[in-house]
């Protein structure tokens, strides 16, 4: 049975600040030795070229060695995944995730919040794109579902991930050893990185057969109602996070999972809390909350017919700013006016991650009697 896991939320102050995680470490409410996973949004421009992910990445990194017994090679085997890009009212933030010594957790047979984590095999870049990613994400994922004592594909309500996007130096290494790749523009390469490694969650958990390569970016029926799927430049393998629930776990965190329709689906998130635990009202406010929420995990996608509800929008017009700020600005809005926090992690380039134009949302709550979650001042 894998230990009770606590979960906290910590804002980030500056684009190298990791004094939220030394704190806690400090005040003994978690172990450095401990941290399992750390998600988390950073500043920078969410493009290839982000490297406020490696910098922050750096800086948590450091923490746990500086404050553990682990080595520097032990905590590069930590999950921490970076989305960048923190567009509009969205606040620089990271999710840590602990194990905790059974006997200090509250007791309770009702599931409890349980993380897995594995790493895939190696992805090259002519991987990308293609059901060989598919393949191997999967492999990561059910591997990260043991881990997490977690066998029913039902009791898994999250699954992040981190995977490599093609760069120039990628691409031309690929055709070096006379590959093909699935695309030679960099930033498209998000987008597709990010929809295939959905694509392989979903068959991990059931909620598709295996597709076939023409299927990548181009079957948008065929998604994952959990997956919430991230690029960069900064690893050559799938890094995957799951969480779910399982029973006789203890602790005080429960997770659940929805998705959003559309960009303004705030019924979307409200479902999430409810399915996560939380006894809400059938119109909730904010209020409601009573910190009892620690975050809540958003993908989102500009719809490719170009409207929300009916409407048109220029989003994927604007020669400007891309629609990957766009959006993001939009749907973090909309989270932070749910939960009243805008530390809320909003991902763009959804595609295989919940319905087009809408996306996946996970909330984790906090069940305990002391409820650790934000409370807007």
């Amino acid at each position: 049975m894998p230990e009770p896991i606590e979960v906290r939320k910590v804002p980030i102050e500056h684009v190298s600040d990791a004094t939220g995680l030394a704190d806690l470490v400090d005040a003994g409410v978690i172990e450095a030795d401990r941290v399992v996973a750390v998600i988390g949004k950073t500043e920078g421009n969410g493009g290839v070229n982000d490297y406020t992910r490696i910098i922050a990445d750096r800086a948590f990194r450091e923490v746990l060695v500086a404050k553990g017994g682990r080595t520097a090679d032990e905590v590069k085997q930590v999950p921490i995944v970076w989305s960048g890009g923190t567009d509009g009212v969205i606040s620089p933030h990271a999710t840590i995730f602990a194990t905790m010594p059974r006997e200090l957790a509250e007791e309770t047979d009702e599931p409890r919040v349980t993380v897995g984590f594995a790493m895939s095999q190696q992805l090259y870049p002519e991987d990308i794109g293609r059901v060989a990613m598919v393949s191997k994400v999967a492999d990561a994922v059910q591997a990260a579902m043991r881990r997490a004592g977690i066998a029913d594909p039902a009791d898994v309500h999250y699954v992040q991930t981190k995977t490599p996007l093609l760069t120039i130096h990628a691409i031309r290494d690929a055709k070096a050893r006379g590959k093909t790749v699935w695309t030679e523009e960099t930033h498209q390469s998000m987008d597709l990185s990010n929809g295939c490694t959905a694509l392989g969650v979903a068959a991990a958990l059931g909620e598709i057969e295996m597709p076939a390569d023409e299927d990548v970016m181009h079957d948008r029926s065929l998604y994952s109602a959990v997956a919430s799927c991230s690029s960069g430049v900064e690893l050559d393998q799938a890094q995957v996070v799951v969480v779910g629930n399982a029973r006789g776990v203890g602790g005080r965190y429960r997770v659940g999972h929805s998705v959003m329709r559309d960009a303004l689906d705030q019924d979307g998130i409200w479902a999430a809390i409810r399915d996560a635990g939380l006894d809400l009202p059938d119109r909730p406010h904010v209020t409601d909350l009573d910190g009892r929420l620690v975050n809540v995990f958003l993908k989102c996608e500009a719809s490719g017919d170009g409207s929300v509800r009916g409407r048109r929008n220029a989003m994927l017009d604007d020669s400007d700013v891309h629609w990957h700020r766009q959006i993001k600005a939009c749907v973090g809005g909309v989270a932070a006016a749910v939960t009243g926090d805008p530390a809320v992690f909003v991902s763009v380039s959804a595609a295989h991650q919940g319905p087009e134009g809408g996306g996946p949302v996970a909330a984790i709550v906090d069940l305990g009697p002391d409820p650790t979650g934000y409370r807007p001042s």
